[in-house]
């Protein structure tokens, strides 16, 4: 979800550029809310069944020939999407695709040399998607914030996002340290909502309700677009190297972003989100992976319990004081 979360700012940038320019993206239909703002079309997509095969992919793709599409922007580059371009190509229609950087990302890794420059951010590479098929345009501009109704009602004082959840351990703020962010931060401010999904993560934030009467779970309360709105109106988000942290790129909301076992370095942070809300750990071990799906070799992932609450609620009241306090 944060790949398709980051797609919106390059396509701004592209449509900014040609403004007669038709696109369609192919996506899941629940990722719609992305693109609120940007006058795309969508061309909905089933992974799980309609679009499962790579049969389906050269029955979609010609489908999409049908479109009269001039040409395909492969921002993916799966077995899926190769083979929906490789049906593309072989009737003419010009294709371009995403270079990942996967070798030299590896062997930033294995030469500790992760952080000396930083990789070409993931957006960009997105735009130089764009311009493999002959479009000329300059890197996007951060997002700035627009008005969004408020879903959750008339807003009163501070508000703070906290988002400790990923779907990698090495990429998760643990449940303890969690438990004492909250209390932090809700002695701190007005309201803090806490972005996460169902099962034990639910769980986590109703335990959180009942102990701290400005706490509130956003799971099951509103959708994706309604969450994007929430954090719109939030001074600022805490979250780890996930979704709601490149949402928050979208509407243009401070974050505090905590990583540990990946690195901002690689590509992945919130485009234009200010590097001073990064909170990370100095270890010789990290980062140890690009995705953090990696196992700790310590088995205690220490990079994530380096960064401890208080210096979450500090970095916070810092993000505040350089936005104005807003």
């Amino acid at each position: 979800m944060g790949d398709v979360a980051m797609l919106p700012h390059a396509l701004r940038a592209l449509m900014s550029a040609y403004s007669d320019l038709k696109v369609t993206v192919a996506t899941l239909p629940l990722f719609r809310p992305f693109f609120e703002g940007l006058d795309v079309d969508f061309l909905d997509i089933d992974t799980r069944d309609e679009h499962h095969t790579m049969r389906s992919m050269f029955a979609l793709a010609k489908r999409v020939r049908g479109m009269g599409v001039d040409g395909v922007a492969d921002v993916h580059d799966v077995w899926r999407t190769k083979s929906f371009r490789l049906a593309m190509r072989m009737h003419g229609v010009k294709t371009a695709h995403i270079d990942k950087a996967h070798l030299e990302k590896w062997m930033r890794l294995k030469s500790g040399n992760t952080c000396a420059v930083p990789l070409k951010h993931t957006v960009v590479r997105y735009c130089d998607t764009f311009r493999r098929l002959g479009f000329e345009f300059a890197d996007p501009a951060p997002a700035v914030r627009r008005e969004r109704a408020n879903p959750m009602g008339e807003k009163r004082g501070v508000w703070i996002g906290f988002a400790p959840f990923s779907a990698q351990t090495g990429k998760t703020y643990p449940e303890e340290l969690s438990r004492e962010a909250v209390r932090l931060l809700c002695e701190r401010y007005d309201r803090v909502f806490i972005h996460g999904g169902g099962g034990r993560e639910q769980a986590f934030a109703q335990e959180m309700e009942a102990l701290y009467p400005n706490a509130a779970g956003v799971y099951g309360r509103v959708g994706l677009d309604g969450e994007m709105a929430l954090i719109a109106h939030e001074d600022c988000v805490v979250s780890m190297d996930s979704l709601v942290m490149h949402l928050a790129s979208l509407v243009a909301t401070p974050v505090v972003s905590v990583w540990g076992a990946t690195h901002p370095s690689l590509g992945y942070i919130g485009y234009g989100i200010d590097p001073a809300g990064v909170l990370q750990a100095d270890m010789p071990c990290r980062p140890c992976s690009v995705y953090g799906k990696k196992e700790c070799r310590y088995g205690d992932y220490r990079c994530i319990h380096a960064v401890t609450p208080r210096m979450i609620a500090d970095r916070v009241a810092r993000m505040l004081a350089g936005s104005g306090g807003k």
